[in-house]
């Protein structure tokens, strides 16, 4: 039966919120009454196929290892009662029928209990000398030293690993009994998906959510399989669903979960088996279906990527856990303070994936981009952190909880950037990566004033800047007495040429930042705080132009690629930002200034080993050529302090 709480709202398409753990809750029950097996079956296979696999019942060893006492050493076997008194001064001599020579594995030979090892030994002649008594048992590994005949081995319910088979292939076992791997099926819908690899028109999209689904599915030990794209006709979604099922343990349905008019997952779901759960209080992955369809678990997951990937994690591992009978996986955690303020709706878990960097001996979390088709989002994750459903957000700064998705180690070795946006930055973190791969650049953008507030507040080692002073003409220098407490150090990047990116043959005829205000020109800003807009909002005072008079001004994006992503989509007619951007999509560039962006550092992170790989980056002729190959940059000065 459908969970009590999870009923229609009047109006509303949606069954009402239902937190995640009572979803889980609902969808246990409603699996249990349209009769889903709660377990797998068990199998026997050869031993040499059960890595990864889990155990169906208790592993019993069959014989002793090792079976026989054996030589722990190379050397000579002997009886320890004729060493007795043995020293440097008064060696003790052994014939050769008192002694037997052994090398490591080799069973003891009949009455003899310790083993000399082999450079402990001096011969003269046959003549064994020896000039240190030893113990009974000395390097002598007993029967059964490791594991005896009738001992458990292993319990019902343990994932197998590469020791445990081996473990269980010397106490005697060949073959093992273990629950067979889940088969999850994998079911994209959609008039506008496409498969990979196949030309997409306006408004389409590649299949990405049916690669990774089948590829977290794998990671979780399950047989993956993906089904043809269904379009968004519920009779034909209806008929792959129920032949699906026939051959799966979980099917997934990618898309349709939502309450679009197009969106038939839920009803198909009712309709043809039992549904648990339409709606869980998850950021994002909100319009999640749970339920079941002759038999088999159904889950109906949105198709946005990071909803997608969210929605597995949540709802389809702990399902496989437990039909594998394993315990669910538990990823390490550790406390992390806050890079910047982060606001969270309330009546909502909201997931959210950071960055992560150790800065001044404590952990740092910078969230990434939330939205719930920023798929990069996924691939940049260090971690990840739950703002529960009671809280409207954390502080900069605040003490948060993070489950780690990279080692300590990685994370320890990561160089923490806040600031501007620039590609420099981008194609350093490739290189440093490329040089050593447990080195990691992490750069996020909240623009340059952002950034040195980051770095005053010890939450990056370094801040990118190309801050503008309007009453000076320089730029960021002017900031850091003003903004920072500490002694810090400035380190140039680059010159780099900033101006109106612009689409292809400059259809407007933009000359420079005055034509911003003719009429028909849409223009696409840069957020409050970032280098970029302190330019715009300079160049328009110079030129008494009223921020109001610019179509688009308020409309703001975080870095020079999303303001030419605009562009180029037809979004806007102009932005401000650096030609590397504009070439990077095709676009024209009509320049308006050159200017210096540079690295601040807190001093005594300087002459840091974290620093090091990076400024001999910079001073590399190589790094600094492919620089000057993404257009628009001088890198004379790449590398030199200034401050």
């Amino acid at each position: 039966m459908p969970f009590p709480g999870a009923v229609p709202i009047p109006g509303s398409p949606f069954i009402r919120d239902v937190p995640a753990a009572r979803a889980l809750d609902a969808w246990r029950d409603a699996r249990e009454a349209a009769g889903c097996p709660a377990r797998l079956p068990a199998i026997r296979v050869p031993v040499e196929e059960a890595a990864g696999l889990v155990t169906a019942g208790p592993v019993w060893a069959v014989r002793s290892s090792p079976p026989f006492d054996a030589a722990g050493m190379d050397g000579i076997a002997v009886r320890a009662a004729d060493t007795l008194g043995a020293s440097e001064t008064t060696p003790v001599r052994l014939p050769p029928d008192a002694y037997d020579v052994v090398d490591t594995g080799d069973p003891m030979p009949g009455g003899r209990d310790a083993v000399v090892m082999r450079e402990h030994v001096h011969y003269a002649g046959e003549t064994a000398e020896i000039r240190a008594a030893v113990p009974p048992y000395q390097h002598v590994r007993s029967i059964g030293e490791d594991v005896s005949a009738g001992e458990l081995l292993l319990p019902e319910g343990h994932r197998l690993r590469a020791a445990d088979v081996a473990a269980a292939a010397a106490a005697g076992a060949t073959h093992l009994l273990v629950r067979r791997r889940p088969v999850v099926t994998i079911l994209p819908t959609g008039d506008e998906v496409r498969p990979i690899g196949a030309q997409t028109g306006e408004g389409e999209i590649t299949d990405t959510n049916s690669l990774m689904l089948a590829t977290q599915a794998r990671e979780a030990g399950c047989e993956a399989h993906c089904l043809p794209i269904e379009p968004d006709d519920p009779d034909r979604i209806a008929a792959a669903v129920k032949a699906a099922v026939t051959g799966c343990d979980l099917l997934i349905i990618v898309a349709g979960s939502s309450a679009g008019r197009d969106d038939y997952t839920a009803r198909i779901v009712a309709e043809h088996g039992t549904l648990a759960v339409h709606g869980v209080a998850v950021r994002p992955g909100h319009p999640v279906v749970l339920g079941a369809v002759g038999g088999t678990p159904v889950l109906g997951a949105p198709g946005y990527p990071v909803s997608a990937a969210l929605t597995f994690d949540i709802f389809a591992e702990p399902l496989l856990a437990e039909l594998m009978g394993a315990p669910p996986r538990r990823r390490p955690r550790a406390a992390a303070r806050l890079a910047r303020k982060l606001a969270s709706p309330l009546g909502l878990d909201d997931w959210v994936r950071v960055r992560l960097g150790v800065v001044g001996g404590a952990m740092v979390a910078t969230p990434l981009p939330r939205g719930a088709g920023v798929l990069t989002s996924l691939v940049r994750a260090d971690g990840l952190l739950v703002v529960p459903a009671g809280l409207e957000g954390h502080h900069a700064g605040e003490e948060v909880d993070i489950e780690l998705l990279r080692g300590v180690d990685e994370i320890a070795r990561t160089i923490v950037a806040i600031g501007s946006h620039d590609l420099i930055l981008d194609l350093a973190a490739s290189a440093l990566r490329a040089e050593d791969p447990m080195v990691t650049l992490a750069s996020s953008n909240v623009g340059s004033l952002g950034g040195l507030v980051a770095l005053r507040d010890g939450l990056c080692h370094l801040a990118g800047s190309h801050l503008l002073d309007p009453a000076t003409g320089e730029y960021t220098l002017p900031y850091l007495d003003r903004i920072l407490e500490a002694d810090v150090c400035v380190v140039r990047l680059a010159h780099r040429d900033q101006g109106l990116m612009v689409a292809p043959g400059n259809p407007l005829a933009l000359a420079g930042v005055a034509d911003l205000g003719r009429p028909g020109v849409r223009y696409v800003n840069r957020q409050r705080g970032a280098g970029t807009r302190v330019l715009l909002d300079y160049q328009l005072g110079r030129l008494g132009i009223s921020p109001g008079a610019i179509d688009g001004y308020p409309r703001e994006e975080p870095t020079h690629l999303a303001v030419a992503a605009a562009v180029a989509a037809g979004r806007a007619d102009a932005g401000l930002g650096i030609m590397a951007a504009a070439r990077a999509f095709g676009l024209d560039f009509v320049p308006v200034t050159q200017e210096p962006y540079d690295l601040v550092v807190a001093a005594g992170a300087m002459d840091s080993p974290l620093l090091a790989p990076l400024w001999a980056l910079l001073r590399s002729d190589r790094f600094q050529a492919s620089v000057t190959e993404l257009g628009g940059y001088s890198t004379k000065e790449m590398g030199r302090r200034i401050r």
